[in-house]
């Protein structure tokens, strides 16, 4: 870090690192190779030792599912409906912006693109300490959007019962199949297919330490959204951010887990020391803090920078999953910085508005990733692929003559002759490696 940096708040750990531990990619590769040789009674036995968990079916059918919706307060559903119609607002208006074309580059040559939404999904909805119910709309939801036919989505139990708002959720977001299971075994199923689930083409959504490998580990057989890490958030603040705001923003991400690096950079001390000191006098009585307290203490930084230049130029250095700019003048940073997740502008937007409500994908990269992509979209669930048609046979023949030229430079001389061919077909090139003439009518 350069000199003009003082940083008056560091962490006492060393940052995460963007590895699995040892022992976590060797359970999940021995629950991962289990599901596949064994399918659904290695899905049972997993599931039984790690949530003591196993139903006749783990998926749910009509009656359940009903009967678990309907368990969730009217208030609640609507809620739902409300933050699932913002999600889908900002996805269709995503999907709107990705067209199919055609242009004719050449005289009777036409190349065109189109986005074809992958057949089927796989929606990981996480539970536990903090069940996330947000994940559905995020990954099943703006799946749907995309047209993808079948999702198939799955959360983990809840004390021996399937989690009503996260079902709720899942369902409202128009899952096509929802299953209760959690984990490696869970994962694994989706991608592998089992005698009784059918293997999806992608997987999506957050989880713990073990569902990221997991998704690691099966990409390439599947797509996956994003290697994901611990939640991250970092605030850029001049003199006219309040720190009880700055104090109270961090901490709202600090409570995802204890390893959740929340940084500040800002270009007052005042402002870096009076956040440390609201984070200190905050923490004592929120819910959450001691996961939040422990996400502070070993991953909390705060720098105190000279000028915005030098805090933006910073922030892109960290490249973090939030990024909060809390200045006077907050749109400078689109223009100002390239590497984060997702941006949030000025005081009266928030991070949390991102995670729960305000519409934008919270499925997001982190560890570094938004130096080289974006969260999980719309895009995410379309291939675009491109197609060629040559209608003209001379504009054939001139690129035949330019392919046999071209790959012979290669030492490809099997793509020349294709080349070649088309060369001799449809212009006057001669064949010179095989005796045959074209019928020219």
């Amino acid at each position: 870090m350069s000199a003009q940096h003082k940083t008056i708040k560091a962490p006492a750990a060393v940052k995460t690192a963007r590895t699995s531990r040892p022992e976590i990619v060797e359970t999940v590769a021995d629950v991962i190779a289990d599901v596949r040789t064994h399918g659904d009674a290695a899905v049972r036995r997993w599931s039984q030792k790690f949530d003591n968990w196993s139903p006749k079916s783990y998926r749910l059918g009509p009656d359940q599912l009903a009967s678990v919706v309907s368990s969730v307060p009217e208030t609640v559903l609507d809620d739902l409906r409300f933050v699932q119609q913002q999600v889908r607002g900002f996805a269709q208006a995503q999907r709107d912006s990705l067209t199919d074309f055609e242009v004719e580059t050449l005289p009777g040559v036409f190349l065109g693109q189109r986005n074809i939404p992958i057949g089927a999904a796989g929606a990981y909805v996480p539970g536990g300490r903090y069940p996330l119910t947000a994940s559905a709309h995020m990954t099943v939801l703006t799946a749907k959007v995309a047209g993808v036919e079948r999702v198939a989505a799955t959360t983990p139990p809840d004390r021996g019962a399937p989690p009503p708002v996260s079902i709720a959720a899942m369902h409202l977001a128009g899952a096509d199949e929802i299953y209760v299971m959690g984990g490696v075994q869970a994962v694994a199923a989706l991608a592998l297919g089992t005698e009784t689930i059918d293997a999806v083409e992608m997987l999506a959504g957050p989880g713990n330490a073990y569902v990221a490998e997991a998704k690691r580990q099966l990409f390439g057989e599947v797509g996956i959204d994003l290697f994901a890490g611990p939640t991250e958030v970092l605030i850029v603040a001049d003199d006219t951010a309040d720190p009880f705001v700055v104090a109270t923003d961090l901490l709202s991400q600090a409570e995802h887990g204890p390893d959740s690096p929340t940084v500040l950079i800002t270009t007052s001390e005042e402002v870096g020391t009076r956040t440390i000191a609201w984070v200190d006098r905050l923490l004592p009585d929120l819910p959450t803090g001691d996961v939040a307290g422990r996400a502070w203490r070993d991953h909390g930084e705060v720098i105190v920078v000279p000028t915005l230049t030098t805090a933006y130029e910073l922030a892109d250095q960290y490249a973090s999953e939030h990024v909060q700019i809390l200045t006077a003048e907050p749109r400078e940073a689109l223009h100002r910085m390239r590497n984060y997740g997702a941006l949030f502008l000025g005081d009266k937007t928030c991070v949390a508005y991102g995670d729960k409500v305000i519409g934008t994908n919270h499925v997001l990269p982190t560890l570094g990733a938004a130096r080289y992509t974006g969260g999980l979209w719309v895009g995410k669930y379309l291939k675009t692929v491109t197609y060629q048609e040559i209608r003209d046979a001379g504009a054939s023949a001139r690129l035949g003559e330019i392919c046999g030229r071209a790959s012979r430079i290669e030492n490809f001389e099997g793509h020349a002759r294709s080349g070649d061919v088309r060369a001799a077909r449809f212009g006057s090139a001669p064949l010179g490696w095989a005796d045959y003439a074209f019928d020219q009518a």
